[in-house]
């Protein structure tokens, strides 16, 4: 089966394309699950998100396609959550959804995957930087609230990178991942990026799979282009890793499917 959990759409105002194109591009590429897990809101950084009050129209809108294409294709509904300190709201985490992903893009305020702040890189300790983004990957995993994690490896995208093993800066975070009982996405959108590779690298990926942590695929589409884009090299790292079967959810179950 192919899975893909990681699509977004505009209303998270940085993607483009209906929500039916996508849905039609993914049963086009032969994908047997498709999640949208857009950016949920939250009370920061408003401008790259979906408002509380769009939250009842974009599960209807997905509940929509998920019926009018049901022999097709089956869809899933979801939100990318930011794991944020103050920020993780309630009214999110209550929605009916089929998983949450929790992802880290902010160090406090600094919006680090953002092209706009990629300057505040070159004035701080890098292997500092990587050792605060896996504590906040780690207290993410430890809060119990999602069944995904997003992008593992996020803090790689524009190619700055440590020059401590980033096994040792990670191996705690992974630790809690397994503890949380959490699934690791295998997420192409690094392809699209400076550091030119997927989340996550194949060090961290020695790591998960000594931990026997389950995986799932994610294109993190934000145009109907990506949907799709570079999947059966994420396979193939899966399976370089020794593993073949995947994790799909239903209602926050967690599901394992041969891929």
């Amino acid at each position: 089966m192919m899975i893909d959990l990681h699509n977004h759409t505009p209303l998270c105002n940085h993607a483009d394309g209906s929500i039916e194109a996508y849905v039609q591009a993914a049963i086009e590429k032969k994908i047997d699950v498709f999640g949208f897990s857009d950016h949920a809101p939250m009370n920061f950084d408003e401008a790259y998100r979906m408002d509380f009050s769009q939250m009842e129209n974009y599960e209807k809108d997905v509940l929509h396609v998920k019926e009018t294409y049901h022999d097709q294709i089956q869809i899933l509904l979801a939100y990318e959550v930011d794991f944020l300190d103050g920020y993780v709201d309630e009214r999110v985490l209550k929605r009916p959804v089929d998983y949450f992903i929790g992802s880290v893009h902010f160090l406090g305020a600094w919006g680090f995957d953002n092209p706009e702040f990629i300057g505040e890189y070159r004035t701080k300790n890098i292997d500092e930087v990587w050792e605060r983004y896996f504590a906040a990957i780690e207290a993410m995993a430890k809060s119990g609230l999602f069944d995904i994690v997003g992008h593992l490896d996020l803090i790689k995208v524009f190619n700055y990178l440590p020059k401590k093993d980033v096994r040792l800066i990670a191996k705690n975070a992974i630790k809690a991942i397994k503890k949380a009982n959490m699934t690791i996405e295998l997420n192409a959108a690094g392809f699209r990026k400076p550091v030119g590779e997927a989340y996550p690298s194949h060090p961290l990926m020695e790591l998960i799979a000594e931990q026997d942590i389950p995986i799932t695929f994610g294109s993190d589409a934000h145009t109907v282009q990506h949907i799709g884009l570079r999947q059966e090299e994420l396979r193939l790292i899966a399976k370089a890793f020794g593993y073949k079967k995947c994790a799909t959810f239903e209602s926050r179950d967690r599901i394992l499917v041969n891929f």
